[in-house]
């Protein structure tokens, strides 16, 4: 639930896409970007999202609905989003992009609440993922931790903006971009280290 991470879905599934030509890993780590929520949803933070979103829009192409800033109240909370792609990861690794750009296309183009449980079932739905399963994964105590520790990991290497796409070889940790990037300019930046 972070605009730039809307707006970079694209440039990532290409780069996800070089990164299996060359078979390099790929993987999301998720950042927790409003974790917890608790942000007054009021005239000011709406404002600051409305800008934000019409930037992310006009620089990246990728689509946004403002309904949601219509809402009378919203907790903009984060964790169970991303507890989401902890969960997909956990479940079916092969799927975890596909449904991370799925949701956030949920959450920015059709205003749906990704605090709700419902909120994922036509996602697994269309990704052939059981939503009984992930359901029972979601809600459980194992994948609260899990994404937790995505957190931590995330704050460790220093990744304090959204989105950091980061390349590592072995003990050698280089960002690639932290903020939005072309997937033409991230191409680049990892040709160069090699």
């Amino acid at each position: 639930m972070c605009s730039w991470c809307w707006g970079i879905s694209p440039q990532l599934n290409a780069l996800h896409r070089y990164s299996q030509e060359k078979a390099s890993p790929f993987s999301l780590v998720m950042g927790g970007l409003r974790a917890g929520g608790g942000d007054v949803w009021n005239t000011k933070f709406k404002n600051f999202l409305k800008h934000h979103w019409e930037e992310v829009a006009k620089r990246s192409g990728q689509p946004f609905s403002d309904a949601l800033l219509n809402q009378d109240d919203f907790n903009y909370d984060t964790e169970p989003a991303c507890r989401a792609i902890v969960t997909v990861r956990n479940l079916s690794p092969h799927k975890v992009l596909r449904f991370y750009e799925l949701f956030q296309h949920s959450f920015y183009v059709e205003s749906n609440d990704p605090k709700e449980l419902v909120f994922y079932e036509p996602i697994c739905k269309k990704l052939g993922i059981d939503f009984t399963n992930f359901s029972q994964k979601f809600i459980s105590q194992e994948m609260k931790e899990a994404t937790q520790k995505d957190f931590a990991k995330s704050r460790s290497i220093g990744a304090s903006g959204f989105p950091s796409v980061i390349y590592r070889k072995k003990d050698t940790i280089q960002f690639i971009t932290r903020g939005y990037a072309t997937y033409e300019s991230m191409k680049a930046s990892l040709e160069a280290m090699d």
